[in-house]
């Protein structure tokens, strides 16, 4: 019985529309987050103690704000950033209300990890341009980002991955994908054999990602060759 039904969806194209659905909505996700989470952690950066523009000010407010979305549970987020979707699309169901909720949940959690990702670079880097005359923006974008990108890499790997998990929890918001066959196909019908296969297809997404992120960092880190 298990199986018939697995194969019943299966034939009608609803496992292979899930692995689409849930590439697509973390591949759109992660690339919107890291539009809004590396400029707010360069900042965050930059206005730090030990930064390029120290700004006490500016760190403690923004800081403030990406801890305060950062400490919210992923799901409550989501929920709570139900209406900022409708705002900006009209519409609070669909997988576009879900993206924009994805993001908001997400782009915090990119952030703090570019900011960690920054100050890995050494700070004699960063005097020897400052010596050569190098303004600030040239030193981000020519010194600092460079050195930074084999743990700038590994650290949207990582940031990937978990939004990969964050839209198994969309589902619970009317999202599609894996999470949301796992839940009415899988759990809500009894159908084990279905929740393991959208276990197992996650499982198979994460370390494709995971492979091809580490091969990348291998061929960006200096320090490996």
């Amino acid at each position: 019985m298990a199986t018939e039904y697995f194969v019943k969806l299966w034939d009608n194209n609803i496992i292979q529309l899930g692995i689409w659905q849930t590439v697509y909505m973390t591949a759109l996700t992660t690339i919107f987050a890291y539009l809004i989470g590396l400029p707010l952690g360069v900042i965050l950066w930059a206005t730090d103690k030990d930064g390029l523009h120290p700004n006490k000010g500016v760190n403690t407010v923004l800081g403030f704000i990406v801890n305060f979305f950062r400490s919210i549970p992923a799901v409550i987020l989501m929920v709570a950033m139900i209406p900022a979707a409708k705002l900006l699309l009209g519409t609070s169901t669909g997988n576009g209300a879900v993206i924009v909720t994805l993001i908001i949940a997400a782009a915090p959690y990119v952030a703090r990890m570019v900011e960690s990702s920054l100050k890995e670079v050494p700070a004699g880097v960063i005097e020897a341009a400052q010596a050569m005359g190098c303004t600030n923006l040239q030193i981000i974008w020519h010194v600092l980002l460079p050195e930074a990108k084999p743990s700038l890499i590994s650290g949207c790997v990582i940031s990937t991955v978990t939004i990969l998990s964050y839209t198994a929890l969309a589902a619970t918001l009317g999202g599609t994908g894996l999470g949301q066959i796992a839940i009415i196909h899988g759990h809500q019908r009894s159908q084990k054999l279905v929740v393991w296969v959208c276990v197992l297809l996650i499982v198979v997404i994460v370390q494709l990602i995971q492979i091809v992120g580490t091969t990348i960092v291998r061929k960006t880190d200096k320090r490996a060759r």
